[in-house]
Protein backbone atom coordinates (compact mmCIF):
# COMPACT_ATOMS: atom_id res chain seq x y z
CA UNK A 1 0.00 0.00 0.00
CA UNK A 2 0.91 3.62 -0.68
CA UNK A 3 1.56 6.47 1.65
CA UNK A 4 -1.76 7.46 1.10
CA UNK A 5 -3.88 4.04 1.69
CA UNK A 6 -3.85 3.27 -1.96
CA UNK A 7 -1.89 0.84 -4.03
CA UNK A 8 1.06 2.36 -5.62
CA UNK A 9 2.37 0.85 -9.01
CA UNK A 10 5.67 -1.20 -7.93
CA UNK A 11 9.61 0.50 -9.09
CA UNK A 12 10.43 -2.33 -11.33
CA UNK A 13 13.74 -3.09 -9.43
CA UNK A 14 15.42 -2.91 -5.72
CA UNK A 15 19.19 -2.86 -7.39
CA UNK A 16 20.55 -0.12 -9.11
CA UNK A 17 22.57 -1.21 -12.27
CA UNK A 18 24.59 2.05 -12.33
CA UNK A 19 25.60 4.29 -9.68
CA UNK A 20 27.78 7.85 -8.78
CA UNK A 21 30.67 8.72 -7.13
CA UNK A 22 31.94 12.06 -6.36
CA UNK A 23 36.10 12.01 -6.15
CA UNK A 24 36.79 14.55 -3.04
CA UNK A 25 38.82 17.18 -3.77
CA UNK A 26 38.95 18.38 0.16
CA UNK A 27 38.74 15.57 2.83
CA UNK A 28 38.93 15.86 6.89
CA UNK A 29 36.36 15.40 9.89
CA UNK A 30 33.64 17.79 9.34
CA UNK A 31 33.50 20.10 12.72
CA UNK A 32 29.70 20.72 11.36
CA UNK A 33 28.18 17.13 11.54
CA UNK A 34 30.70 15.79 14.55
CA UNK A 35 28.06 16.56 17.22
CA UNK A 36 25.36 14.20 15.55
CA UNK A 37 28.06 11.35 13.91
CA UNK A 38 29.91 9.48 16.39
CA UNK A 39 31.62 7.59 13.69
CA UNK A 40 34.14 10.83 13.20
CA UNK A 41 37.51 10.87 13.84
CA UNK A 42 39.67 13.58 13.34
CA UNK A 43 42.39 13.14 11.38
CA UNK A 44 46.34 12.24 12.97
CA UNK A 45 48.56 13.10 10.19
CA UNK A 46 48.49 16.09 7.41
CA UNK A 47 45.74 16.94 5.79
CA UNK A 48 47.25 16.58 2.28
CA UNK A 49 48.33 12.83 3.91
CA UNK A 50 44.46 12.24 4.58
CA UNK A 51 43.12 13.36 1.02
CA UNK A 52 45.72 11.32 -0.47
CA UNK A 53 44.59 8.14 1.16
CA UNK A 54 40.98 9.06 1.20
CA UNK A 55 41.57 9.77 -3.01
CA UNK A 56 43.42 6.23 -3.37
CA UNK A 57 40.69 4.44 -1.65
CA UNK A 58 37.81 5.95 -3.66
CA UNK A 59 39.89 4.96 -6.79
CA UNK A 60 40.29 1.66 -5.38
CA UNK A 61 36.27 1.07 -5.07
CA UNK A 62 36.04 2.60 -8.43
CA UNK A 63 38.23 -0.34 -9.73
CA UNK A 64 36.14 -2.97 -7.46
CA UNK A 65 32.84 -2.33 -8.27
CA UNK A 66 33.95 -1.91 -12.23
CA UNK A 67 35.67 -5.10 -12.45
CA UNK A 68 32.45 -6.50 -10.34
CA UNK A 69 30.32 -5.73 -13.54
CA UNK A 70 28.46 -2.39 -11.98
CA UNK A 71 28.67 0.52 -13.63
CA UNK A 72 30.23 3.48 -12.45
CA UNK A 73 30.29 7.49 -13.35
CA UNK A 74 32.62 9.44 -11.67
CA UNK A 75 32.40 12.88 -11.17
CA UNK A 76 34.88 15.74 -9.58
CA UNK A 77 33.77 17.52 -6.41
CA UNK A 78 33.65 20.95 -6.52
CA UNK A 79 37.19 22.02 -5.33
CA UNK A 80 36.19 25.74 -4.25
CA UNK A 81 33.02 24.81 -2.62
CA UNK A 82 34.96 23.60 0.35
CA UNK A 83 32.74 20.16 1.01
CA UNK A 84 34.74 18.02 3.20
CA UNK A 85 32.07 15.16 2.55
CA UNK A 86 30.87 15.36 -1.07
CA UNK A 87 32.19 11.88 -1.23
CA UNK A 88 29.07 10.89 0.27
CA UNK A 89 26.61 12.18 -2.66
CA UNK A 90 23.46 9.59 -1.37
CA UNK A 91 22.54 12.14 0.99
CA UNK A 92 21.68 14.90 -1.02
CA UNK A 93 20.06 13.56 -3.54
CA UNK A 94 18.22 10.20 -5.11
CA UNK A 95 16.87 8.86 -8.61
CA UNK A 96 14.05 6.99 -9.49
CA UNK A 97 13.01 4.64 -11.97
CA UNK A 98 10.29 6.97 -13.32
CA UNK A 99 12.62 9.51 -14.13
CA UNK A 100 12.87 11.74 -10.77
CA UNK A 101 15.60 13.50 -9.52
CA UNK A 102 14.75 14.22 -5.63
CA UNK A 103 16.80 16.97 -4.09
CA UNK A 104 17.06 16.62 -0.50
CA UNK A 105 17.50 19.13 2.73
CA UNK A 106 20.48 18.80 4.64
CA UNK A 107 21.29 19.77 8.30
CA UNK A 108 24.87 21.08 7.62
CA UNK A 109 25.35 24.54 5.50
CA UNK A 110 28.69 22.54 4.01
CA UNK A 111 26.68 19.87 3.10
CA UNK A 112 24.12 21.79 1.29
CA UNK A 113 27.39 23.12 -0.78
CA UNK A 114 27.27 19.77 -1.86
CA UNK A 115 24.09 19.98 -4.21
CA UNK A 116 25.13 20.26 -7.65
CA UNK A 117 21.37 19.15 -9.69
CA UNK A 118 24.01 20.65 -12.59
CA UNK A 119 26.06 17.94 -12.73
CA UNK A 120 23.96 15.19 -12.51
CA UNK A 121 22.47 16.88 -15.93
CA UNK A 122 25.53 17.40 -17.25
CA UNK A 123 26.01 13.15 -16.24
CA UNK A 124 22.72 12.50 -17.80
CA UNK A 125 23.58 14.41 -20.70
CA UNK A 126 26.10 12.12 -21.10
CA UNK A 127 25.31 8.89 -20.43
CA UNK A 128 21.93 8.95 -21.65
CA UNK A 129 19.76 9.21 -18.07
CA UNK A 130 16.51 10.72 -19.01
CA UNK A 131 14.94 12.99 -16.38
CA UNK A 132 11.51 13.64 -16.18
CA UNK A 133 11.44 15.76 -13.65
CA UNK A 134 13.08 17.24 -10.30
CA UNK A 135 11.43 17.23 -6.68
CA UNK A 136 13.24 19.91 -4.72
CA UNK A 137 12.70 19.47 -1.10
CA UNK A 138 15.41 22.13 0.29
CA UNK A 139 13.03 25.02 0.68
CA UNK A 140 12.33 22.69 3.93
CA UNK A 141 15.46 23.90 5.90
CA UNK A 142 13.80 27.51 5.69
CA UNK A 143 11.76 25.19 8.82
CA UNK A 144 14.44 23.42 10.32
CA UNK A 145 12.93 19.99 8.87
CA UNK A 146 15.74 17.76 7.93
CA UNK A 147 15.86 14.24 6.07
CA UNK A 148 19.40 13.52 4.06
CA UNK A 149 18.26 11.33 1.16
CA UNK A 150 19.13 7.61 1.10
CA UNK A 151 21.06 7.62 4.43
CA UNK A 152 17.87 9.01 5.99
CA UNK A 153 15.74 6.79 4.42
CA UNK A 154 16.71 3.32 3.39
CA UNK A 155 14.03 2.35 0.62
CA UNK A 156 12.49 -0.48 -0.16
CA UNK A 157 11.08 0.17 -3.54
CA UNK A 158 9.97 -2.74 -4.92
CA UNK A 159 7.35 -2.66 -1.84
CA UNK A 160 7.37 1.00 -1.87
CA UNK A 161 8.16 1.19 2.36
CA UNK A 162 10.65 3.79 3.72
CA UNK A 163 12.19 2.97 6.54
CA UNK A 164 13.44 5.97 8.39
CA UNK A 165 15.38 6.03 12.18
CA UNK A 166 14.42 9.71 13.24
CA UNK A 167 17.72 11.52 14.38
CA UNK A 168 18.44 15.49 14.60
CA UNK A 169 19.49 14.47 10.89
CA UNK A 170 16.05 12.41 9.93
CA UNK A 171 12.70 14.30 11.17
CA UNK A 172 9.36 12.85 11.40
CA UNK A 173 7.41 15.85 9.65
CA UNK A 174 10.09 15.77 6.72
CA UNK A 175 10.11 11.86 6.43
CA UNK A 176 6.67 12.63 5.88
CA UNK A 177 6.78 15.24 2.88
CA UNK A 178 9.33 13.19 1.31
CA UNK A 179 7.00 9.77 1.49
CA UNK A 180 4.06 11.60 -0.14
CA UNK A 181 5.82 12.81 -2.81
CA UNK A 182 7.52 9.99 -3.69
CA UNK A 183 4.11 7.32 -3.32
CA UNK A 184 5.92 5.43 -0.17
CA UNK A 185 4.82 4.45 3.10
CA UNK A 186 7.02 5.18 5.91
CA UNK A 187 8.37 2.68 8.79
CA UNK A 188 9.46 5.66 10.69
CA UNK A 189 11.18 3.91 14.11
CA UNK A 190 13.33 5.35 17.06
CA UNK A 191 17.21 3.96 16.98
CA UNK A 192 19.78 4.77 19.59
CA UNK A 193 23.50 3.62 19.91
CA UNK A 194 25.23 1.55 23.07
CA UNK A 195 26.30 5.19 24.59
CA UNK A 196 22.18 6.45 23.94
CA UNK A 197 22.97 8.27 21.43
CA UNK A 198 20.23 8.79 18.18
CA UNK A 199 21.52 6.77 15.14
CA UNK A 200 22.19 10.17 13.05
CA UNK A 201 21.26 7.65 9.65
CA UNK A 202 18.88 4.59 9.28
CA UNK A 203 21.76 3.40 6.25
CA UNK A 204 23.81 2.89 9.45
CA UNK A 205 22.17 -0.11 11.16
CA UNK A 206 20.01 -1.34 8.01
CA UNK A 207 19.89 -2.15 4.32
CA UNK A 208 17.02 -3.90 2.22
CA UNK A 209 18.03 -5.96 -0.52
CA UNK A 210 15.74 -7.81 -3.21
CA UNK A 211 15.30 -10.86 -0.47
CA UNK A 212 17.39 -10.16 2.38
CA UNK A 213 17.22 -7.22 5.36
CA UNK A 214 20.44 -6.28 7.32
CA UNK A 215 19.26 -5.03 11.15
CA UNK A 216 20.37 -4.00 13.85
CA UNK A 217 17.81 -4.83 16.01
CA UNK A 218 18.57 -4.51 19.32
CA UNK A 219 19.42 -0.83 18.73
CA UNK A 220 15.75 0.13 17.39
CA UNK A 221 13.64 1.18 20.43
CA UNK A 222 11.88 -2.26 21.71
CA UNK A 223 8.27 -1.97 21.61
CA UNK A 224 5.69 -0.43 18.95
CA UNK A 225 9.10 1.10 16.85
CA UNK A 226 10.63 -2.56 16.67
CA UNK A 227 7.13 -4.50 16.07
CA UNK A 228 5.99 -1.51 12.83
CA UNK A 229 9.81 -2.76 11.73
CA UNK A 230 9.54 -6.03 12.00
CA UNK A 231 6.01 -6.21 10.33
CA UNK A 232 7.22 -4.56 7.50
CA UNK A 233 10.00 -6.67 6.34
CA UNK A 234 7.69 -9.83 7.55
CA UNK A 235 4.85 -8.82 5.31
CA UNK A 236 7.45 -8.14 2.32
CA UNK A 237 9.01 -11.80 2.86
CA UNK A 238 12.39 -10.45 3.61
CA UNK A 239 15.02 -12.89 5.44
CA UNK A 240 16.94 -10.87 8.21
CA UNK A 241 20.39 -11.05 8.89
CA UNK A 242 20.57 -9.97 12.61
CA UNK A 243 23.45 -7.57 13.14
CA UNK A 244 25.08 -6.68 16.52
CA UNK A 245 26.04 -3.09 17.96
CA UNK A 246 29.63 -3.89 17.62
CA UNK A 247 29.18 -4.74 13.83
CA UNK A 248 27.31 -1.52 13.59
CA UNK A 249 30.28 0.24 14.95
CA UNK A 250 32.45 -1.76 12.07
CA UNK A 251 30.05 0.17 9.47
CA UNK A 252 28.44 -3.83 9.14
CA UNK A 253 25.02 -2.07 8.02
CA UNK A 254 26.05 0.45 5.59
CA UNK A 255 26.48 -2.02 2.55
CA UNK A 256 24.69 -2.06 -0.39
CA UNK A 257 22.90 -4.12 -2.71
CA UNK A 258 23.81 -3.65 -6.47
CA UNK A 259 22.76 -5.45 -9.76
CA UNK A 260 25.92 -6.48 -11.95
CA UNK A 261 24.06 -7.47 -15.01
CA UNK A 262 24.99 -10.73 -16.55
CA UNK A 263 27.43 -10.71 -13.45
CA UNK A 264 24.40 -11.23 -11.40
CA UNK A 265 23.88 -9.67 -7.88
CA UNK A 266 26.48 -8.06 -5.84
CA UNK A 267 26.85 -6.44 -2.08
CA UNK A 268 29.07 -3.88 -1.87
CA UNK A 269 30.96 -4.02 2.00
CA UNK A 270 33.44 -2.68 3.44
CA UNK A 271 36.73 -4.57 4.37
CA UNK A 272 36.49 -3.82 7.77
CA UNK A 273 32.78 -4.54 7.71
CA UNK A 274 33.23 -7.74 5.99
CA UNK A 275 35.85 -9.03 8.99
CA UNK A 276 33.24 -7.91 11.70
CA UNK A 277 30.83 -10.39 10.29
CA UNK A 278 30.40 -14.36 11.42
CA UNK A 279 30.72 -16.85 8.96
CA UNK A 280 27.11 -17.79 9.15
CA UNK A 281 26.64 -14.29 8.43
CA UNK A 282 28.72 -14.07 5.59
CA UNK A 283 27.35 -17.28 4.32
CA UNK A 284 23.84 -15.92 4.67
CA UNK A 285 24.85 -12.83 2.95
CA UNK A 286 26.40 -14.75 0.52
CA UNK A 287 22.59 -16.79 -0.34
CA UNK A 288 21.99 -13.54 -2.24
CA UNK A 289 24.70 -11.68 -3.65
CA UNK A 290 28.32 -11.97 -4.53
CA UNK A 291 29.98 -9.79 -2.13
CA UNK A 292 32.58 -6.75 -3.36
CA UNK A 293 34.72 -6.29 -0.01
CA UNK A 294 36.42 -2.89 -0.60
CA UNK A 295 39.12 -0.72 2.15
CA UNK A 296 37.96 2.02 2.57
CA UNK A 297 39.86 2.81 6.09
CA UNK A 298 40.82 6.24 6.18
CA UNK A 299 37.23 7.10 4.70
CA UNK A 300 35.25 5.35 7.71
CA UNK A 301 37.24 7.01 10.57
CA UNK A 302 38.09 10.09 9.34
CA UNK A 303 34.39 11.03 7.99
CA UNK A 304 32.31 8.55 9.68
CA UNK A 305 30.81 7.07 6.26
CA UNK A 306 31.12 4.13 4.60
CA UNK A 307 31.04 2.27 1.35
CA UNK A 308 27.00 3.03 1.06
CA UNK A 309 27.57 6.40 1.71
CA UNK A 310 29.84 6.95 -1.35
CA UNK A 311 27.10 5.24 -3.55
CA UNK A 312 24.46 7.11 -5.44
CA UNK A 313 22.04 4.75 -7.15
CA UNK A 314 21.00 5.57 -10.50
CA UNK A 315 18.08 4.25 -11.51
CA UNK A 316 17.05 6.97 -14.45
CA UNK A 317 15.84 5.65 -17.50
CA UNK A 318 18.20 5.07 -19.83
CA UNK A 319 21.08 3.89 -16.80
CA UNK A 320 21.74 0.26 -17.92
CA UNK A 321 22.14 -1.70 -19.42
CA UNK A 322 24.63 0.63 -21.04
CA UNK A 323 28.11 -0.38 -19.91
CA UNK A 324 29.55 3.10 -20.86
CA UNK A 325 30.84 4.66 -18.23
CA UNK A 326 34.50 3.30 -17.65
CA UNK A 327 35.93 6.75 -18.78
CA UNK A 328 37.52 9.33 -16.75
CA UNK A 329 35.44 11.86 -13.71
CA UNK A 330 33.64 14.47 -15.25
CA UNK A 331 34.90 17.62 -14.01
CA UNK A 332 33.30 19.82 -11.57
Amino acid sequence: MGAAGTERPADPEQCARAVLMVRPATFYANPETLATNAFQHAQAGPAADTLAAARAEFDGVVAALRAAGVDVAVADADADAMTPDALFPNNWFSTHADGRVVLYPMAAASRRRERRPDMIARLAERYGWRITRTTDLTALETRGLIVEGTGSLVLDRTARLAYAALSPRTHREAVDIACRELGYEPVAFHAHDTQGREVYHTNVLMSVGPSLAVLASSLVSPGTDLRRVFDALERTSKTLLEISAEQVAEFAGNLLFLDAGVAGPVVVVSQRAWRSLTRAQRQLLEKSARPVPCAVDTIEHVGGGSIRCMLAEIFLPGAAPARSMTGGAMPS
